[in-house]
């Protein structure tokens, strides 16, 4: 791999582990591989640019070399989509993106028409470097909203990047992405199918402004994400895949309840291996899971790296409504009073209840059981009797779990989440200044 180019902040080297937390588990035909590996046909790397004025990475590219390559893209719902999303849905064939550039440092978002100007000269730019149609790239941005990104610094960027393309590592596209993080946030594993063994590898980002909501084919805090397979996937399937892992990871997360601009998350998938997916099969179920455990490895690592953040929460609600449970989950997890309970190792199921009552609103007693790390601390909205230096001692780790009984059965919401301590309040009333 290249040295950082001159002038640059060299590359964060220091790649925590994945699997760390207590809810995540790899399937039995998925072993991890270095972070930094990346699947055939692809090449990625990432530069000093000078958007940021740290003089830290920047700006990246990833790009299949494979002409066979098919895609699918998930995108913000937000109604103030930046520029990069609006080019994504407008000029990019989404099922055939064979390059994504990024850049970080700024969303280039809430600019406008020259917003956009500069979001088609970024894909150009792309294209330059990939070898690729314009069509065939993806634009994505993260950083400050409502600043005009500087192209003349891409310009000047563009015959540095293509330089830097690495195929045997992505540590550099992943130190580009970055914007509040503290580490870089990747994986990589090989996956096990019928017809031989495929790599699936990613690259995410997002500590902030983190609460996706992606939408099905119309591209969905800022969180970015970026996952390669050497896998041969129809279209079709890539987007199944993609829809379904997504809505069980990057979409059960929030940091701090709050929809970005820029939301995006990419699936490229080169068939470099030469094994195919046949869709409906055995090994689409099989891959579905691997990627399953990869994009939950990394929303997890994007919740623990939440700004200022020491601890990581999960509630899950169950009851009879599935829009109930999942409002519920929302508003626990949302809490600023839960939240900072969390911060502080403090178990005030109070709180809790506080959170559910108003997230029902029905005016009237429900009968609500509140569990938490096991110990049933209400039972129909009635406090119990418990061991409270026991449960003191259950939320002081690095991980706390909720439980929330609603009347009947059949439906079920999880929410994984930050705390909220002072640290988070010092960087975001610092974050242009």
């Amino acid at each position: 791999m290249s040295e950082a180019p001159t002038g640059s902040i060299a590359p964060m080297t220091d790649v925590p582990p994945l699997f760390t937390s207590r809810w995540t588990a790899l399937p039995e035909h998925a072993t991890e591989l270095p972070p930094t590996t990346l699947p055939g046909g692809f090449r990625a790397g990432g530069i000093a640019a000078g958007i940021k004025p740290s003089g830290k990475l920047d700006f990246g590219l990833v790009v299949s070399d494979s002409q066979q390559t098919t895609s699918a893209a998930r995108f913000t719902v937000s109604s103030a989509p930046a520029p990069p999303v609006q080019v994504c849905r407008t000029r990019v064939e989404l099922s055939a993106i064979r390059a994504v550039i990024v850049n970080s440092g700024n969303a280039n978002a809430a600019t406008g028409p020259m917003g956009r100007d500069n979001a088609y000269y970024m894909q150009g730019i792309g294209a330059m470097v990939a070898g690729a149609s314009e069509s065939q790239v993806a634009v994505a941005s993260t950083g400050v909203i409502g600043v005009q990104l500087d192209s003349r610094k891409l310009s000047k960027g563009a015959s540095l990047l293509s330089r830097e393309l690495d195929a045997e590592s992505s540590l550099t596209f992943a130190n580009a992405i970055m914007t509040t993080d503290l580490w870089p946030k990747l994986g990589a594993l090989k996956v096990r199918l019928s017809g031989g063994e495929v790599v699936l590898a990613a690259q995410a980002k997002g500590a902030g402004m983190i609460s996706p909501l992606h939408a099905a084919a119309v591209p969905h805090a800022t969180l970015l994400c970026f996952i390669e397979t050497d896998a041969a996937l129809e279209a079709e399937t890539a987007d199944r895949l993609l829809g379904g892992s997504v809505a069980s990871s990057f979409d059960r997360i929030t940091v701090d309840g709050q929809l970005s601009t820029n939301d995006s998350v990419f699936l490229l998938a080169s068939g470099e291996s030469g094994v195919e997916v046949v869709p409906g099969s055995d090994d689409e179920r099989l891959l579905a899971e691997a990627l399953d455990a990869l994009l939950l490895g990394l929303a997890l690592a994007i919740v623990r790296d939440g700004e200022g953040a020491d601890r990581v929460g999960r509630v899950t609600v169950r009851g009879s409504d599935g829009q109930i449970c999942e409002r519920v989950a929302r508003a626990v997890a949302d809490s600023p009073l839960v939240k900072t309970a969390l911060n502080g190792g403090d178990p005030n199921w109070g709180r809790i209840m506080q959170s559910v009552g108003m997230a029902l609103a029905t005016g009237k007693p429900e009968p609500i059981d509140i569990s938490i790390e096991g110990v049933e601390v209400a039972s129909f909205g009635i406090a119990n009797q418990f061991d409270v230096d026991a449960l003191n001692e259950a939320v002081s780790g690095p991980e706390v779990d909720y439980e929330i009984v609603l009347a009947g059965e059949g439906a079920e919401a999880t929410v994984y989440f930050s705390d909220l301590g002072h640290d988070y309040v010092t960087l975001n009333a610092e974050y242009t200044t």
